[in-house]
C-alpha cells in the first residue's frame, strides 16, 4: 500500500502544483478586469464571469504595445515616457534597475542566460552549474591578467536566489545541455537529470574536462 500510495502522490502532486500555479496566474490576470471602467467589464454585459478573458487582455495589450512601439513615433513615445520616468525621485531608480535587467536577459543580442556552466564553488574541491551572464564591467575587467567571465550561481531548490561571481574563463566547463535543461536539473536538486546526449560517431558521450585547479580560500564566511 505504501508503494501504491507513493506512486499516486507522483502522479498527482505534480499535476495538483501545475494547476495551482495556472490558477493563481489566471485569478491575477482577471483581477485586472476590475481597471474596467464599469459597463464595460465583460462580466456587465454578459452577466457572467468567464475566466481566462483577462489572459486575452494581458496578450493583447502586450502584443499591441509591442506593434505600437516597434516604429520610430512608438520609440519616440517610449523615449519620452522613459525621461518622465527618471525624474521621479523613487521611481528612476526601480524602474531603471528593472529595465537594465530585462533588456539584458529579453535581448536577443545579450548573452546573459545563454550559457549553462560548471565552475568551482563554493571551495576549489565543488562543482555546481552556473549560468553565463555576460562580461564583467570594465572597471572589475581591467583589474585581471586573464579574460573573466560573470556567471550566476542559483541556489536550490530556489533559483531565484543565489550569487554573482566574476571567475575566469579557463576555469569554467560549458555544458552540453540547454539552460531549460539546467534549470530543471537545479530545481530538482539534481533528480531530474537533462536526457543524454547521443554520442557523435565512435566518440564517447562524454569526455572528462580536466582543469587546473584554482587556489581558493577554503575559509568562506558562515
Amino acid at each position: 500500500m505504501k508503494r501504491y500510495f507513493v506512486t499516486g502522490l507522483l502522479i498527482w502532486v505534480p499535476l495538483g502544483i501545475t494547476l495551482w500555479v495556472i490558477s493563481t496566474l489566471v485569478g491575477a490576470m482577471d483581477s485586472l478586469l476590475l481597471l474596467l471602467p464599469e459597463g464595460s467589464r465583460p462580466k456587465d454585459w454578459m452577466g457572467i464571469h468567464i475566466p481566462g478573458l483577462g489572459v486575452i487582455l494581458v496578450f493583447v495589450v502586450v502584443l499591441t504595445t509591442g506593434l505600437l512601439t516597434a516604429n520610430i513615433l512608438g520609440q519616440r513615445l517610449v523615449k519620452f515616457w522613459e525621461e518622465v520616468l527618471n525624474r521621479i525621485p523613487v521611481v528612476k531608480s526601480i524602474y531603471g534597475s528593472v529595465k537594465q535587467v530585462s533588456d539584458t536577459v529579453l535581448s536577443d543580442s545579450g548573452q546573459a542566460f545563454r550559457k549553462a556552466l560548471m565552475v568551482r564553488f563554493p571551495h576549489g574541491d565543488a562543482w555546481t552549474v552556473a549560468f553565463m551572464t555576460g562580461a564583467p564591467a570594465p572597471e572589475l575587467a581591467c583589474k585581471f591578467d586573464e579574460e573573466h567571465i560573470a556567471v550566476y550561481v542559483p541556489t536550490t531548490p530556489n533559483p531565484t536566489s543565489g550569487y554573482f561571481m566574476v571567475v575566469k574563463k579557463a576555469d569554467t566547463i560549458e555544458l552540453d545541455m540547454s539552460v531549460d535543461e539546467a534549470l530543471k536539473y537545479v530545481i530538482s536538486m539534481g533528480v531530474v537529470a537533462p536526457a543524454p546526449r547521443p554520442a557523435v560517431a565512435a566518440e564517447p558521450a562524454c569526455k572528462p574536462v580536466i582543469r587546473p585547479k584554482t587556489p581558493v580560500d577554503h575559509n568562506l564566511p558562515g
